[in-house]
């Protein structure tokens, strides 16, 4: 175990280099540059901006080197123009193009909220989800079981973002509440932040805990058909028992596989949730970011999304080993 730890640990770092070349690289071909947004600003504002001052800003910016030479400044493996070495490699993701901050702090900033939403989604998720499908498969083909398949192809078919705009759309119209459309830190109010927080993360819980549902159904009623699961209830074993401990956690491994996919998704795949509910996480960062340009800031986004995905498939793979001692890594 200690050995493919290491050896997964290793080939994170190739991982994450092509990574940043991927990242970086896309970004800029995005139609149109940052350039190309502050000079549409400044002629909005009656300023008229000539070649010579397009010339200043990219070179004030650092976007007049070559792409290479632009990509190894950013990675820290060249020195910037003042002759510093700062770069990712440094964990120094670079400053705002616009806000003229850090990228580290502006996301020291947005992480916690995309971090509370997507917890309690997935706990949404796991606590609707496995209670549900676990009944289903136990009671195949009765109206629990009907219920619960119906609920699961609900919550995958109707999309999260028309159930959100309801959400605020009808308690508006009928009893005249809207949630608060200013964020409150947890810090300063428990109970107003989690009531900004509750609805939009049950409606992702909910999204999320539609597919759970059928795979924990799909993978349950294979696992109750073993040889294994007959010994156990041969042996006299409370329903209880043989559920739980020998049925469920070899059921859980694709489900947990699902699980893994979806957590790097619950961080940065919240952008139509925090634009509805006016939430400042990475998902709103990253639209806004993509709206101006931002390279610093989409790059070093997606950088920290990427880390955050290859460590939770490192560590769904260890957890294959304790759920299935069958399994052994090398």
């Amino acid at each position: 175990m200690l050995t493919y730890t290491i050896r997964r640990l290793l080939l994170i770092v190739p991982t994450l280099l092509l990574v940043t070349m991927i990242v970086f690289l896309s970004v800029r071909f995005i139609p149109g540059d940052v350039i190309d947004v502050m000079v549409a600003q400044m002629t909005s504002a009656g300023s008229e901006v000539s070649n010579s001052n397009r010339a200043v800003l990219l070179e004030k910016m650092g976007l007049d080197a070559p792409i290479h030479t632009q990509y190894l400044r950013w990675l820290g493996v060249l020195p910037q123009k003042d002759g510093a070495f700062r770069g990712v490699i440094q964990g120094d993701l670079g400053e705002s193009l616009w806000k003229n901050r850090p990228v580290t702090s502006l996301l020291a900033g947005r992480l916690p909220v995309s971090l509370e939403l997507g917890i309690i989604a997935l706990i949404t998720a796991l606590l609707v989800s496995l209670p549900i499908g676990i009944y289903s498969a136990i009671r195949q083909d009765t109206w629990g079981d009907y219920v619960g398949r119906s609920i699961s192809i609900v919550f995958i078919s109707v999309p999260s973002f028309w159930i959100a705009t309801m959400a605020m759309v009808y308690p508006a119209i009928w009893w005249g509440w809207a949630p608060s459309f200013v964020y409150i830190p947890l810090s300063k109010d428990v109970a107003g932040n989690l009531m900004q927080f509750v609805i939009p993360g049950f409606i992702m819980g909910m999204v999320m805990g539609g597919t759970l549902m059928r795979m924990t159904r799909t993978m349950m009623l294979e696992v109750l058909r073993q040889d294994y699961i007959r010994t156990a209830w041969s042996k006299g074993l409370s329903e209880r028992t043989v559920i739980i401990r020998h049925a469920l956690k070899n059921a859980f491994i694709p489900i947990l596989t699902i699980i893994g996919v979806m957590v790097p998704l619950l961080i940065s795949g919240t952008i139509i949730m925090e634009q509805i509910f006016v939430l400042p996480g990475v998902g709103l960062m990253t639209f806004e970011a993509l709206t101006m340009r931002d390279y610093p800031v989409i790059s070093g986004i997606n950088l920290v999304v990427a880390i955050l995905v290859l460590f939770v498939n490192l560590l769904v793979d260890l957890v294959y080993g304790w759920l299935d001692p069958r399994i052994k890594y090398r």
